[in-house]
């Protein structure tokens, strides 16, 4: 995953968890603002994603040795943002798509997510004979009986 993908899987996962979890996380004590932008702490959003994407936990150690900063380590990701601001963004920009057209990011819950049923896979080839057990009559490949050790 490049970093580029990293950010944008961790913005996602931190907008959806916010989302779900704004009724409790508005009342925490944990806002901050920092560069005009009012969110939650650094830390509060380090400890949130390090149990939701695994491949952040991999970079962690290497990113805090090259910045003890919560708030620059949380600007480096692009998580600087407000999250009620981005998430109305975000609503708005899906209302505003025409009906026929997918929005690129989508907040829905996976449980609500209904999948198409699965198209069983047909082959029109025929089915591969049983393997045979009798190890006696093994001779290799290619004819090279002779080649083995005795």
């Amino acid at each position: 995953m490049n970093s580029k993908q990293l950010r944008r899987s961790l913005k996602i996962k931190w907008l959806s968890y916010y989302r779900d979890n704004r009724e409790w996380i508005d009342k925490l004590g944990i806002w901050v603002t920092l560069d005009g932008q009012r969110r939650p702490s650094s830390g509060f959003i380090l400890g949130v994603l390090s149990t939701l994407e695994p491949d952040l936990n991999n970079l962690l150690p290497l990113v805090v040795s090259l910045s003890s900063s919560p708030d620059r380590i949380i600007a480096a990701l692009g998580l600087n943002t407000n999250p009620v601001k981005e998430l109305e963004a975000l609503a708005k920009a899906q209302h505003m798509l025409p009906t026929s057209a997918q929005p690129e990011v989508s907040l829905v819950p996976v449980e609500e997510v209904s999948l198409p049923e699965p198209t069983p896979i047909t082959i029109d080839a025929a089915p591969p004979p049983p393997p045979t057990h009798d190890d006696e009559v093994c001779t290799g490949s290619g004819g090279r009986e002779n080649d083995r050790p005795r």
